[in-house]
């Protein structure tokens, strides 16, 4: 007689805590907290770990090889960068620099690629955030291509206060207008320009530090 085969159920795992680990310590990641220009690690460094942002603000610029350097991007609490490291960046491409008080958790990159194969909900968290900046490069670079200096300083605040995000910051870290400049591809003459526009319009203020207000919007929308 044949004995009939018994399917079995896989089990069950109960749900990946995402959040809570990438608020906390534990085997192959650390916390380490930065002062205001601190260097996170300097172009050239070894790439063998992925860096998250708890709290604070980096900044990711690449030196050519004249010595100009270009920032890239501005990050916040949410984002991680270094992650050329799972893709085969023996080397850091640029640096990462705190802009203001900064806690960024360090993982390792045997532990972080470890995470997306085997933790649907990090790895689904760590696709989404990457699909999410490459829609931001993109829109970047057609920023760049065709909107005016004054509008791609708009929309640089914007984003660097997290404009249409769950919690939005109307008041930015200490950022100079030299780099404002340099993330906009505009002089700073320019910048102290559109800046003072803004200020008499109202839509910033730089009472007790730069508030962005919600106003902004209407220099990028304003064809």
């Amino acid at each position: 007689m044949k004995s009939k085969t018994r399917s079995v159920e896989p089990k069950i795992r109960r749900g990946f805590d995402v959040e809570g680990y990438l608020e906390s310590t534990g085997p192959a990641r650390r916390v380490v907290k930065y002062r205001r220009g601190e260097i996170v690690f300097a172009q050239g460094d070894p790439g063998n770990d992925i860096r998250y942002i708890q709290k604070g603000t980096i900044k990711l610029s690449v030196l050519s090889r004249i010595g100009k350097e270009a920032v890239v991007a501005m990050l916040g609490p949410g984002d991680f960068f270094g992650e050329g490291a799972l893709a085969g960046q023996s080397v850091r491409i640029g640096t990462a620099t705190a802009v203001g008080p900064s806690s960024v958790l360090i993982i390792e990159k045997e532990a972080m690629a470890r995470l997306l194969r085997e933790e649907p909900a990090f790895s689904d968290r760590f696709i989404s955030y990457m699909l999410t900046r490459n829609m931001r490069i993109e829109a970047d670079l057609i920023d760049q291509l065709f909107n005016s200096s004054e509008k791609r300083l708009a929309r640089t605040l914007l984003l660097l206060a997290r404009y249409g995000q769950v919690n939005p910051q109307r008041k930015l870290p200490q950022i100079s207008q030299e780099t404002l400049a340099e993330m906009i591809g505009a002089t700073r003459s320019r910048v102290n320009f559109f800046m003072n526009k803004f200020r008499k319009l109202g839509l910033i203020d730089y009472n007790g530090g730069l508030k962005i207000n919600s106003s902004l919007l209407s220099i990028v929308l304003h064809d």
